[in-house]
């Protein structure tokens, strides 16, 4: 069996639950007749971490390993079983496939790469089930074999030190990499669900604006021909405008709080005043003066001044333009809301910026509250910071990260409800944020080890237990601490960051 000169078909990546699943499937054996000692050298001499090596040291992984070999779908090793080899593949490709730890479910040893267990290693079990794609060709050398490896091959010694260590980063880069897809998830949520909500409304406005616009020009049309003298006219504006000031200043405002019940009564209340009056179609115009608060007094006014023909097309044509008005304020609202959600955005990313800038604090935290907006409805959220506080020198897009970390982590403990509070402060070169929540707090057992990479409380697959680690290392790199004191209902992170980093010491 030679791998010298022979072009492997790239083959599907098989369906690894139904392969792990299936007790019937193929598992990775001895081959039936062992290969050359002589090819499996030509074979070893391809594989990068063992290139340099002499030929006797080639020829010992030759007589001390157990090759094995498989079809496309075989099982090389499953998930929690002993791991008592060091594998070399020799050709084709081992697909891993995590079940328990949800995000990072994938990675690929491919030709040419040396896995399994390495000595100096801590491995005890398998942290996956493998399973090849396409033809296998694998050597096994066990962990027994590893002090005479190491005695009879010197260099092997730093080669696995080098290949721990790029296991190692490689991992660590495949998990952060997840956690901050996780991240970006939650984010996208938000933000959809934020963005949503005043673009609906500005459609909607929009659509109705254009139709109700054609029906209101036709109306003022048909009101203008009903005032016989400028006097009439004059009369009618101005009750328009006393009654559009009314509105205009009740508008958002209430003194004594409205339920839907006495809105209810009050919408029947103008629909019965209009009926009285032969108003057309009263069932369509009372929810319009009613939600705008005008006063039955004010329409008693207007049917004072005006005819019952004039008064109907005068009282119908008023509402239908409160309603032009409310539409177009709900676009320009909507739109006004869109466009703070987008410089909000762009402040939490600090887009178009250089990496370190002269951050505002208080405005990064305002920024990263506003991408948690959809979880915040039922929080009460209170922003402490001093009158006048300097901007700190730091790299803004990472320094939000912390702030998201640190709000979510409150907001999951919360429950989504509760009282959050956000306090900055300056003492002396430091600026110093406390992030307090009254949620369940976290427990004495295991305050020591929240900031442990991959250390998690939360469900299997909705954390990876980096989030921590990650603002640890953020303020590291800052020059600056993070810390927590945790009681029932009582939780505080305190990061402490210098003003001017390039003076922290």
């Amino acid at each position: 069996m030679s791998i010298r000169g022979v072009c492997i078909a790239t083959p599907s990546i098989p369906d690894l639950s139904a392969v792990l699943q299936n007790t019937t499937a193929p598992v990775a054996a001895a081959p039936a007749t062992p290969t050359a000692v002589e090819e499996v050298v030509a074979a070893l001499k391809t594989i990068p971490a063992l290139e340099g090596l002499t030929d006797p040291e080639y020829r010992w992984f030759a007589h001390h390993s157990t090759e094995r070999v498989g079809p496309d779908g075989a099982l090389i090793f499953r998930e929690d079983e002993p791991c008592f080899h060091m594998i070399i593949i020799l050709r084709g490709e081992v697909m891993a496939q995590r079940r328990k730890s949800g995000p990072v479910a994938r990675f690929v040893g491919r030709t040419s790469r040396v896995t399994g267990k390495l000595p100096f290693s801590r491995m005890k079990a398998w942290g996956a089930d493998g399973s090849s794609v396409g033809p296998v060709w694998v050597l096994d050398i066990h962990e027994d074999l590893f002090n005479e490896m190491l005695q009879v091959i010197p260099s092997m010694t730093q080669r696995c030190v080098a290949l721990l260590l790029d296991r190692v980063r490689d991992f660590t880069r495949m998990d952060e990499q997840a956690e901050k897809l996780i991240a970006l998830g939650k984010l996208a949520a938000n933000l959809s669900h934020e963005l949503n909500n005043p673009a609906s409304a500005a459609q909607r406005s929009a659509t109705s604006l254009s139709a109700e616009l054609r029906n209101a020009d036709e109306a003022k049309y048909r009101l203008g021909l009903l005032f016989r003298s400028e006097e009439e006219l004059e009369q009618y504006n101005t009750w328009a405008r006393q009654a559009r000031e009314y509105t205009r200043a009740c508008a958002g405002y209430s003194p004594i709080p409205r339920s839907p019940l006495e809105a209810s009564d009050y919408e029947q209340e103008i629909v019965r005043w209009l009926e009285e009056h032969q108003v057309a179609s009263a069932w369509s115009i009372a929810p319009t003066l009613a939600e705008s608060r005008l006063p039955v007094k004010m329409l008693d006014a207007l049917a004072e001044m005006l005819s019952s023909e004039k008064l109907s097309s005068a009282i119908g044509t008023f509402a239908s333009s409160l309603r032009v008005e409310r539409m177009a304020d709900t676009v320009v609202d909507s739109s006004d809301r869109i466009f703070e959600l987008i410089s909000a955005i762009r402040g939490y990313s600090f887009m178009d910026q250089a990496p370190v800038q002269d951050i505002d604090l208080r405005q990064s935290i305002e920024n990263t509250l506003a991408m948690f907006r959809s979880r915040t409805g039922r929080v009460e959220i209170h922003v402490e910071s001093e009158p006048s506080l300097p901007a700190v020198s730091a790299y803004g897009s990472e320094l939000n990260q912390v702030w998201s970390a640190l709000i979510e982590n409150a907001l999951d403990a919360m429950h989504d409800h509760g009282i959050l509070t956000i306090s900055i402060r300056v003492t002396g070169q430091t600026a110093i944020v406390e992030i307090r929540d009254n949620g369940s707090g976290i427990s004495e057992t295991i305050q020591s080890r929240i900031f442990e990479p991959f250390f998690t409380t939360k469900p299997m697959g909705t954390a990876m237990g980096l989030g921590l680690d990650t603002v640890q290392r953020i303020v590291n790199k800052h020059s600056g601490s993070v810390a927590v004191d945790s009681k029932p209902h009582a939780t505080c992170f305190q990061v402490r960051i210098p003003i001017n980093r390039l003076r922290a010491y």
